[in-house]
């Protein structure tokens, strides 16, 4: 997302460094994905939202995402992503190592 963020339009925060800043527990922002829009600080699928709406390439797939049902969907994909991550990571590291 970095790469795409040309303008610079994001404030990408790493959350598990120590002195980063963390408005919530720091055991809740590093379980799901967070940002913060206008002030409101959004979590899950309405997160990745936020941040395509940021992003000109993604723009569409975040206007999308503010009707309800767009973003119910996407928010049990998420669901099922935060599910299967720790395999995925468990496999991501052993590729690593080969």
């Amino acid at each position: 997302m970095r790469r795409l963020d040309r303008a610079g339009a994001i404030d990408f925060i790493d959350v598990a460094a120590e002195d980063a800043a963390c408005p919530i527990d720091r055991r809740d922002l590093l379980a799901r994905f967070h940002a913060r829009e206008n002030g409101v600080l959004l979590s899950g699928a309405a997160a990745f939202a936020a941040m395509w709406r940021a992003i000109p390439l993604l723009r569409p797939l975040g206007l999308a995402a503010r009707s309800p049902i767009v973003l119910a969907g996407l928010e049990q994909l998420y669901l099922l992503f935060l599910r299967a991550r720790p395999l995925l990571q468990r496999t991501m590291r052993k590729w690593e190592r080969t």
